[in-house]
């Protein structure tokens, strides 16, 4: 039995997809708030619990019987605090693992831990200390420690098709790893599939190659055979941006220290090796993604 958190998610949607392809034996449970949202493939095929997976009496129900578990905390942007946006959100789940005997537990976080600027990188400080309490519980686990993703560009499609422009914070020619969310789908499907693993870790999913804005408006522009140009935002106009949004101060001081630690390093501490690395290159995703949403609008 595995049991999928967010499993209608940018992430848990493509696990889910890959799991209903490839599991045997394995019974499939999945943690979802509204089931209608679920596709009707799946609904016939995996157990539903419905509710979300803070809550101890829902992780409960959903973790009797499981061997694995894919754990993904899903944004708070109003959190009271970063601490109760993943380790809080945890801890129901952290108890619950040890309950019922879970055998080894999946979680999505982030590069940075033993970086320079790990303890002051918002967002993903706070990832890694989920991560160190998920494994204090003694259950087997490994952290996807991801970088940015390709998919968070499909935010900006419309921007990209009417103005031929894209933001971020990075410098311009700052190269770091990017990468897709359906190789770090891929990524976690044969961890939860293949339970010979032991003991806590991470699992980097680095994508092919290292790329700064620049790059990435260079292909977008051969891609989407329109020129496509990079602009950066100030920190101060992205805090502006996030606010203007309605996000709470704890959410949006993460993010603002997150992207400037990105900027000194954060990714930067793994090395790319076949091990680390994921295939889907960010021409391919581009062609395979990108162009057709940047092509509806």
């Amino acid at each position: 039995m595995i049991v999928i958190t967010t499993p209608t998610g940018q992430i848990g949607s493509r696990l889910l997809d890959v799991l209903l392809n490839e599991t045997g034996g394995e019974e499939l449970r999945v943690i979802v708030r509204d089931p209608a949202r679920l596709p009707d493939r799946a609904r016939a095929r995996v157990d539903v619990v419905t509710g979300s997976h803070d809550d101890a009496g829902v992780v409960d129900r959903a973790f009797a019987g499981a061997d694995a578990v894919f754990w993904l905390v899903p944004p708070n942007p109003r959190a009271p605090s970063l601490d109760a946006a993943y380790s809080g959100f945890s801890h129901a789940a952290a108890k619950a693992f040890t309950t019922h005997g879970v055998g080894h537990v999946v979680g999505v976080s982030a590069l940075g831990r033993d970086t320079p600027v790990a303890d002051r990188a918002g967002l993903v400080t706070a990832s890694l200390a989920m991560d160190d309490l998920i494994a204090s519980t003694g259950v087997a686990y490994r952290a996807l420690a991801n970088p940015s993703f390709m998919d968070n560009l499909l935010r900006q499609a419309a921007s990209i098709r009417a103005d031929g422009v894209f933001t971020g914070t990075a410098a311009p020619d700052h190269r770091t790893p990017v990468a897709a969310t359906r190789d770090i789908a891929a990524a976690a499907a044969r961890l939860l599939l293949d339970r010979l693993w032991t003991g806590t870790g991470e699992v980097p999913v680095l994508g092919p190659e290292s790329l700064s804005p620049n790059d990435m408006a260079h292909i977008m522009t051969e891609v989407l055979g329109r020129p496509v140009r990079y602009e950066r935002q100030s920190l101060a106009d992205f805090r502006a941006a996030l606010t203007g949004r309605g996000f709470g101060d704890a959410f949006v001081d993460g993010y603002v220290d997150m992207m400037r630690a990105k900027n000194e390093g954060l990714d930067d501490g793994v090395r790319r090796t076949p091990r680390t690395a994921s295939p889907t290159t960010f021409r391919e995703w581009c062609e395979e993604v990108l162009k057709s949403e940047v092509e509806i609008l």
